[in-house]
């Protein structure tokens, strides 16, 4: 395998948008890669779907059965995806005390229960292959339960295990899992890098830049995990 090239064809990301997803879908692309993005509201994924020629499916990732569909569109609209990114997530801030239980539930189904989904219809694919990777983007939270913040770090905290879990079990297999703990503000439309601390924001582009030096690691010397942060980030 070139320095360039990918082992993989076609990718699926569940919990496409702006930002990091997207800086993915572009790479993808760019690499080659034929490219499918998934979200509750895949409308809003037009400008992206044109830029990068990819196929755009509607998925509510917490639901085994729409999860399941989607899988089943995905092998016939862009063909069996060898290569899968998990970028969902759900978020409820406020005081324990004080929070909603249902939404508190809701918002760990998206950031774990979905990944599990995702994951499990990917290994029933790939695990007859002997071939596949899958990527998980987690946060800060993964590894720091912040105040204000018990939902969300629940749920980063269960997808970390998932994926720590998963890739212990399937790469043997030949599938490479990996997590991103993605420590620090992205930068964003809405969240400009400050001029007066240039780079104290992770770079969605930079972030797709080590997603895909990952999927480009060779097996023996695979990572299951990778920190990423600006450099001001303290530890």
């Amino acid at each position: 395998m070139s320095p360039a090239s990918l082992p993989y064809r076609t990718a699926l990301i569940v919990g496409a948008g702006p930002g990091i997803s997207a800086s993915v879908a572009r790479a993808l692309a760019s690499s080659g890669v034929t490219v499918g993005l998934a979200a509750r509201d895949p409308g809003k994924l037009a400008a992206l779907a044109a830029e990068t020629g990819a196929e755009r499916f509607a998925v509510d990732a917490t639901d085994p059965d729409a999860v399941a569909r989607l899988f089943d569109d995905v092998d016939r609209r862009i063909g069996q995806p060898d290569l899968v990114v998990y970028n969902a997530s759900g978020r409820v801030r406020g005081a324990i005390a004080d929070l909603d239980p249902g939404a508190v539930r809701d918002a760990i189904a998206v950031s774990a229960f979905g990944a599990f989904l995702v994951v499990q219809q990917a290994a029933r694919r790939m695990v007859p292959h002997g071939h596949g990777a899958i990527l998980l983007t987690g946060a800060s939270a993964s590894v720091k339960g912040f105040p204000l913040s018990s939902a969300f770090a629940m749920g980063k905290f269960a997808l970390r295990g998932l994926a720590q879990s998963a890739a212990r079990e399937l790469a043997p297999k030949g599938i490479h899992v990996a997590h991103f703990i993605i420590d620090g503000s992205v930068r964003s439309d809405g969240r400009a890098d400050p001029s007066a601390n240039p780079d104290s924001t992770l770079d969605p582009d930079a972030i797709a830049e080590s997603y895909l030096a990952t999927l480009r690691q060779p097996r023996s010397a695979w990572s299951w995990e990778i920190e990423l942060r600006p450099w001001t980030e303290t530890f």
